[in-house]
């Protein structure tokens, strides 16, 4: 083999699941990605040996490759083979806050602080929030990297009478632990899930090229009184992250 070929650990499979094997194939190559295990750049085994490896046939292993392919974790590069691109960071749908999945994950989050002021709810703003438009509200804009690469342009309009905090503070934590550091924890939210092209501005500040895919989430939150904490609105790299649903038939 190849000293530049990064060989596969052999990975349990289940073979009285339902899950197909290919798709258990891909997700333990994308555990491996993701841990590190097998690094940005490096290039993986040729079908046949990583069908040798993991003791299943060919086109399984050609299935779960392209799998990843598709997901845009893996590359096939004429003349080099088929290489990892980037781990993307996936994050379940659920009430947390991307600091803390970050940290969840072992994926080093940065934070700089873009904006920190006060200024007029907008309409937007104060319907979510249910006060009256104009209303003064913490506005901050926060730039969060992971792993050293930006990941995503975040915006957030705060009730004056939640939350009282500085650029430091920002710095070094995620927006829901202060919230909870101050007393309000967020039980319930709405949120929407859409996508967009990056403007000029969102794709320098990201480092993508303009017109490049972004995903975007909308998210108004509330405690359990039902005082509403924050109002977001996110931009997150379409190369670099995806949202991560579980399902079950009623």
């Amino acid at each position: 083999m190849p000293s530049d070929l990064t060989p596969v650990r052999p990975v349990h499979l289940d073979r009285s699941s339902p899950v197909p094997l290919y798709y258990q194939v891909a997700t333990r190559l994308q555990e491996l990605i993701e841990k590190g295990e097998i690094g940005v750049g490096a290039r993986i085994e040729n079908e046949v040996d990583l069908a040798e490896r993991l003791g299943v046939s060919r086109p399984t292993t050609r299935r779960a490759i392209q799998y990843l392919v598709e997901r845009g974790m893996l590359v096939r590069k004429r003349g080099v083979g088929t290489q990892v691109v980037h781990p993307k960071v996936r994050r379940p749908v659920e009430l947390s806050s991307l600091y803390d999945d970050l940290v969840a994950g072992d994926r080093s989050p940065r934070t700089d602080v873009l904006d920190l002021r006060v200024i007029p709810a907008s309409d937007a703003m104060a319907a979510a929030l249910s006060i009256e438009a104009g209303t003064p509200v913490t506005w901050i804009e926060r730039l969060r990297f992971a792993g050293g690469e930006p990941l995503a342009l975040m915006h957030n309009a705060i009730p004056l009478d939640v939350l009282s905090v500085t650029e430091a503070d920002l710095a070094s934590h995620g927006l829901y632990e202060l919230l909870r550091m101050a007393g309000h924890v967020p039980r319930i939210a709405t949120q929407v899930i859409g996508a967009r092209s990056a403007t000029a501005a969102e794709a320098r500040t990201l480092d993508e090229k303009r017109g490049a895919s972004l995903l975007t989430m909308v998210r108004t939150a509330w405690d359990a009184s039902g005082q509403a904490l924050e109002y977001g609105s996110h931009l997150y790299r379409a190369s670099r992250y995806s949202f991560e649903l579980n399902l079950s038939a009623g």
